[in-house]
């Protein structure tokens, strides 16, 4: 969920000629009749008829022009209907399920937010949420942002509201609606791996904007390299890669883990996570031969799977793998770092150039200690949750009734 504005250029011309105005010394008269009409323009732009009212399939083309031109990722139209078309928490639960909310003017499209269900369970008791998706409003109406955000947040029939992209900019306002930081996991830290030294480091240098872009890619791909082949001594080398196996797709073990899984783990807040749902939410990332699942089998059991999907970032030429979401049972945490070690061996012979983990909880981060990730720090805090009534909230608040992972919201939809 992101917002992006910019100055306009009526705001500078105005700062500029109050400037003049007052370098020249006008006399009082002539500065309050300019303050009068920057007043009576501000009126005029605040009286511009918007509306408010739920977004339909046909609105389309203008929500994908309006994302693009504030940066956001545009789906192609199968994909972005796909998200309610297909979803298996659209039915009896869910009548009528609004897929987001418009901001229009004279018939334009100047603000969307998406509204996604999803299900969850906590001590075998059915939950909905809704995911906010795409939070974008032009900014010359970002006085209808909140209007706009209030509609989500009003709608009937939904337990807890998630919001997993959040930004600098929309972390205050979901604030203004109670929506709090979720109280487990990291996510405000990342921790990665460099997996391409030399294409991570002219990516860097890209995001970074710096000049003599080779010379310097190839200086920082060597100090890389050289903390990398210290990084690699003194492993624990008693868990097995050779037990991890690569998976094609989501079959009927995954349907036994879940169930093995919500009775384990009743006492959790669970995103439901069964071969349908699974199938769902990962569709296009496997149609693009973009998602890698992996998997640890006792016998014919499957006791901890773990997914990565590709999340590049073209404008930098960032080729990036990102871990999902990992689930064992029996308390099997330690089984991430073989499926770490396996995904780090093959980012590295594709030539993708870092593995990413984004909202370790401490057992998890545990874990992954021992492959000496680096660190980075992301601007702000990405999750946050709204329960719907007063006794779900106090039960939420306990850090240790969470669950959450990329798997969660939109993140990796």
């Amino acid at each position: 969920m992101r917002r992006a504005g910019k100055s306009l250029p009526w705001e500078k011309s105005r700062i500029g000629f109050m400037r003049r105005c007052k370098s020249v010394c006008l006399p009082k008269q002539m500065l309050q009749i300019v303050k009068d009409v920057d007043c009576q323009r501000a009126r005029q732009r605040s009286s511009r008829s918007v509306d408010i009212r739920e977004a339909s399939f046909d609105d389309y083309p203008e929500i994908c022009s309006l994302e693009s031109q504030y940066g956001l990722e545009s789906k192609e139209y199968g994909e972005w209907t796909h998200l309610w078309t297909s979803n298996p928490a659209c039915g009896p639960n869910t009548p009528n399920w609004p897929i987001g909310w418009i901001a229009e003017s004279r018939g334009q499209v100047v603000g969307y937010v998406g509204n996604i269900p999803l299900m969850y369970e906590l001590e075998g008791q059915p939950l909905i949420a809704a995911a906010t998706r795409a939070w974008v409003v032009d900014t010359q109406y970002r006085n209808y942002s909140v209007p706009l955000l209030q509609r989500y947040f009003t709608q009937q029939n939904v337990d807890i509201y998630l919001g997993t992209t959040a930004n600098v900019q929309s972390s205050p306002v979901l604030g203004m609606f109670n929506s709090v930081p979720v109280p487990a996991g990291a996510w405000d830290q990342s921790a990665f791996w460099v997996t391409n030294s030399l294409g991570f480091a002219s990516s860097l240098i890209a995001m970074k904007g710096l000049p003599l872009r080779r010379h310097l890619s190839y200086a920082l791909s060597g100090a890389l390299l050289v903390r990398k082949l210290f990084a690699g001594k003194g492993r624990d080398e008693n868990c097995d890669e050779a037990s991890v196996s690569c998976c094609e797709g989501f079959d009927e073990r995954f349907d036994a883990f879940w169930q093995a899984s919500r009775r384990e783990k009743s006492c959790l807040l669970l995103a439901v996570r069964t071969r349908e749902v699974l199938d769902w939410h990962f569709k296009y990332a496997m149609l693009r031969d973009q998602l890698w699942i992996l998997t640890v089998m006792s016998g014919s059991k499957l006791v901890a799977y773990s997914i990565f999907c590709r999340q590049d970032s073209p404008k930098f030429g960032l080729k990036r793998m990102r871990l999902i979401d990992f689930q064992a049972l029996d308390g099997k945490n330690a089984l991430l770092v073989p499926m770490l070690r396996s995904a780090i061996k093959r980012c590295h012979s594709e030539g993708i150039h870092m593995l990413e983990y984004i909202g370790m909880g401490q057992e998890v981060e545990d874990a992954i200690s021992k492959l000496k990730p680096y660190r980075r720090k992301l601007p702000s805090w990405l999750y946050y949750y709204k329960a719907a009534n007063d006794r779900l909230a106090s039960r939420l608040a306990d850090p240790m009734i969470w669950n959450p992972s990329g798997f969660d919201g939109d993140s990796s939809l």
